[in-house]
């Protein structure tokens, strides 16, 4: 059963820093410019510890970790990071512009420690395979400041918004926490320290299940810490702060619960031939050349158009777009393997047969990003092409009720796969274990 408890959280102290400079994204979307920004902005932006800048003398005994360990140390001896007096959990809102919209919408979610379960559990679910680097990058970090700088993103049903409900009326109060990011979303963050209220919460989160949205290397890094710690005190206690991580919960009937389209494009692969990938594909996909002198429409619009219909994507070659429709029963037969419910997947059948069987790539190499790139921004994608890649795939976004189902099925999907957006602000709550 899901357990979540409240916690005495650090945050940064207002009077003392402003909250726009020392806030970030998560550390997996910071991009060596995001990085060299947010050290300009202050010398107090929490970038220091969750991705600090390596040194050329770094040795195993001075290092970004150990800097990291240092950087906390002094922030709390200053005063400038402050713990809590008294444990709460805290309703977290973001209200951002829909890319690609420009619709405006709000996503409310919970922050809280939840337990940490081995996914044979049946309590926390994946959706996404992790890789070994990231996962042991995240583990020498929280070996050595033993703390939690984010949340993981997770996701429960309620159909009848009953979590939500119980907290309707903290949010009309002033929130506590008022930033806005780099992407114009406003974080508005309420502490509920109500003892009576947290155990309301507690009993309707109790029956549910979890489904990761974002952070699966942070996850997965927790468990292996937990495990390590465990295996060192020499038994297990259900109480002990490392048998825990902090989280933000938000229900997947949100109206804001956002996912955006992660497009793929192919590149330095000596053996594409864009007649023969044409000739391939359409064993098992009706394809049609997107002429858009003469068409008013946008090649999203009609993929977004096509996708509403059957599964499909916009293959862009150096001679222009060409719309890919799915044989639905030529696809099936190639991914005859495979779940029903991942059969139906775009993006599983663009990895399986046109990357893996038609362009040669194998799944490894994908893993690797050998090859493959990803981009958010169609016309970032379409730009690749431009300058040189052999060809750019742009994609419908994945729906959460195909994610869900693949998941609670104890599958996985392709990486990069989902793109919720937008993101969980680090830093503003942090979970210290000691």
């Amino acid at each position: 059963m899901v357990e979540i408890i409240p916690f005495k959280a650090l945050r940064y102290d207002p009077q003392q820093v402003k909250l726009e400079d020392v806030l970030t994204q998560p550390y997996d979307k910071i991009t060596p410019e995001m990085q060299a920004k947010y050290y300009e902005r202050s010398p107090h932006n929490l970038v220091r510890i969750i991705l600090g800048k390596a040194g050329e003398t770094d040795t195993t005994s001075f290092n970004v970790y150990t800097r990291a360990a240092e950087y906390l140390h002094d922030w709390r001896s200053a005063g400038l990071l402050r713990q809590d007096s008294t444990p709460s959990i805290f309703i977290y809102s973001q209200t951002f512009t829909v890319p690609g919209i420009r619709e405006l919408t709000e996503r409310r979610g919970l922050i809280a420690l939840g337990r940490i379960h081995d996914y044979s559990d049946g309590v926390v679910f994946r959706h996404e395979q992790t890789l070994s680097k990231p996962r042991q990058d995240r583990l020498d970090l929280l070996r050595a400041t033993r703390t939690h700088f984010g949340q993981i993103f997770m996701l429960y049903s309620d159909p009848q918004s009953e979590v939500e409900a119980l907290l309707q009326a903290k949010t009309e109060e002033e929130p506590e926490t008022s930033v806005l990011d780099e992407y114009e979303t406003l974080h508005r963050v309420w502490r509920v320290d109500d003892p009576a209220l947290i155990q309301a919460v507690q009993q309707k989160m109790a029956g549910k299940k979890l489904l990761i949205a974002d952070g699966h290397h942070r996850y997965e890094t927790a468990l292996a810490y937990r495990d390590e710690r465990r295996a060192a005190s020499g038994g297990s206690d259900p109480n002990a702060p490392y048998e825990f991580v902090m989280v933000t919960l938000v229900p997947m009937e949100s109206p804001g619960l956002i996912i955006l389209p992660t497009h793929r494009i192919v590149h330095g692969l000596p053996t594409y031939d864009r007649e023969r990938m044409l000739e391939d594909a359409g064993r098992f996909f009706d394809i049609s050349r997107i002429d858009l002198r003469t068409e008013t429409r946008s090649a999203t619009t009609l993929l977004g158009e096509a996708g509403a219909h059957c599964t499909a994507f916009v293959a862009v070659t150096r001679q222009g777009p060409y719309l890919m429709r799915a044989k639905k029963s030529a696809v099936h037969d190639a991914l005859g393997e495979l779940p029903s419910r991942q059969r139906e997947l775009d993006v599983i059948q663009l990895h399986r047969i046109l990357l893996e069987r038609i362009l040669g790539i194998s799944e490894e190499a994908v893993r690797n990003q050998e090859h493959v790139r990803y981009e958010r921004d169609a016309f970032e994608a379409i730009s690749w092409v431009r300058q040189g890649a052999n060809v750019a795939f742009l994609m419908n976004p994945a729906k959460i009720e195909q994610v869900r189902e693949v998941a609670f099925a104890g599958e996985v999907l392709p990486q990069k796969s989902t793109d919720f957006y937008p993101k969980l602000l680090s830093g503003l709550t942090i979970y210290a274990l000691e």
